[in-house]
């Protein structure tokens, strides 16, 4: 597929979460429909696109139905099975890549490309027992953070050693799950930035300013634009999210979160292989959203303007604060985006505001 998508084609999204929800209704801006393979009926994005396929990411016909039904696919989080996106292809063009969900499922296989591609990133060590924790924060002077390497998210799945011994690990492989972990060296960052940037199929690039993020409990709170960074780290950032679309033949939206350190460089954290978190400011800050960025990369539709209209802070209602939203809406500068979830959890995003602040002429 390279010509663009005319209105009134079906575009496919792997999942049903708030990033599926968003992608829905940036598409139906642009006058595509959209079918949602999503296991839980009463999903988030239910609630707005089109049509719901009620199965399990990698169940064959569920895929075959959508494929069938789509003019491409595309996904809204990254552990959808890699034999499911494979699969699709033979049929479907599937954006982002299957490349791409192979290199950020595995927190080894990532830190290993990123250093392939002239990307700095903490140094790492696969542990795959109690042993090789022990040899791995030796090499790291007793300091690190230890991870799974696949599946964790939001600060799960992780636990972090300070000025430890190397002696008496003993049961730590199997309280992480006896699954198979990385330990990557602390850094002494001064900041969290992170870039949103889109790949067109012809290899066009667009990337939005970076974002400062604080996480609390490992999970992401506020993002702020713009960033007290230089604009050499902004320049970095960019170019170093540019690199990697280009490694993976990418198109559609990339997250990539780095560290920032006070010598003004960059040592990459993670990528996302699609819409991200940080980038919800996008909605009430830019004229182009990362999610219409999105739909416009995988339709085949020229990429929009990423110019940044507002001073802004996008904050995550976890749990109990969506209670905050009449506040929220009594106030002439905030955007309110709820999620529609009904059971408000502790640790679950169930929406986000972004407070604006307008900036004439735009910067």
């Amino acid at each position: 597929m390279s010509a663009m998508l005319p209105a009134g084609t079906t575009i496919g999204i792997i999942g049903g979460g708030q990033l599926g929800r968003m992608l829905a209704m940036a598409a139906a801006r642009l006058g595509y429909r959209t079918v949602v393979l999503e296991p839980q009926a009463d999903c988030p994005a239910a609630q707005v696109c089109n049509r719901q396929i009620v199965a399990a990411y990698d169940d064959p016909a569920a895929l075959a139905e959508l494929a069938a039904v789509s003019a491409v696919v595309t996904y809204e989080f990254e552990n959808v099975p890699v034999a499911a996106a494979n699969a699709l292809a033979a049929s479907v063009p599937v954006r982002p890549p299957a490349r791409a969900l192979e290199v950020a499922q595995d927190r080894l296989v990532e830190k290993t490309f990123l250093n392939g591609i002239g990307i700095a990133t903490a140094r790492f060590l696969p542990v795959d027992d109690d042993a090789q924790l022990a040899e791995a924060l030796a090499a790291f002077d007793g300091s690190g953070v230890l991870k799974t390497r696949r599946m964790g998210y939001d600060g799960k799945g992780q636990r972090v050693f300070r000025n430890m011994e190397t002696v008496g690990f003993d049961g730590t492989f199997a309280a992480m799950g006896g699954v198979p972990l990385i330990l990557e060296s602390l850094v002494a960052f001064e900041r969290e930035v992170s870039v949103l940037a889109a790949r067109a199929a012809d290899g066009a690039f667009a990337a939005y300013d970076p974002a400062e993020n604080v996480h609390r409990d490992g999970i992401l709170h506020t993002s702020t634009l713009p960033a007290t960074i230089p604009p050499q780290t902004a320049a970095a950032a960019h170019e170093a999210a540019r690199t990697i679309l280009d490694a993976l033949g990418y198109v559609g939206v990339i997250g990539v979160e780095f560290f920032a350190m006070a010598d003004g460089s960059l040592i990459a954290n993670e990528i996302a292989p699609r819409v991200h978190n940080s980038g919800h400011w996008t909605e009430a800050a830019c004229l182009v959203s990362q999610f219409e960025q999105h739909i416009r990369a995988v339709a085949g539709l020229p990429l929009g303007s990423t110019v940044r209209h507002a001073d802004c802070v996008m904050e995550n209602l976890i749990g109990d604060d969506v209670g905050r939203a009449p506040a929220l809406l009594a106030e002439p500068d905030v955007m309110l985006h709820l999620y529609g979830k009904a059971e408000a959890r502790p640790g679950r995003k169930m929406g986000h505001f972004t407070r604006v602040t307008p900036t004439f002429p735009p910067s």
